[in-house]
This record gives structure tokens, sequence and C-alpha cells, in this order.
């Protein structure tokens, strides 16, 4: 996910991030920070709201790293 995102194939990082859920596979906040910095490079307010609610549901919201990412 961060190679896309930094390399700016933002969609390339959702379509990994989907797949990932998908799956079953768990985030951690390295790839909450990436996917939300992709997700402001394209400035989709409806997908950046589904990640935030994500982030809140795993518990995440509370990392300062990951709460200056949502900020």
């Amino acid at each position: 996910i961060a190679a896309y995102a930094h390399n700016a194939q933002e969609e390339e990082a959702f379509q990994l991030f989907r797949q990932m859920q998908r799956e079953g596979v768990k985030p951690n906040k390295v790839t909450f920070i990436t996917i939300l910095d992709a997700c402001a490079r394209m400035e989709t307010l409806t997908e950046g709201k589904v990640i935030h609610a994500y982030v809140v549901d795993s518990g995440f919201d509370s990392d300062t790293v990951v709460g200056n990412a949502l900020v």
C-alpha cells in the first residue's frame, strides 16, 4: 500500500486496502496512516469518512500518530 501511495498510485493503494479487508487482514497503524495520506491526496471525502470510521472501530483513533493523520 505504501509503495503505491508514495508513487502517485493512490487508486491501486485503495484497491489493495479493500482486498485486505475482503480477506480479513486487519490493518495496523502504519496501514491506516498510509491509506489516510493517499485519501487526502485524492481528496475523496466519502472514502475518508469510511476509513475514519474504520480507524475508530479498530481503536486506533487514540494513537497519536494515527490521530494526527486523521486531521
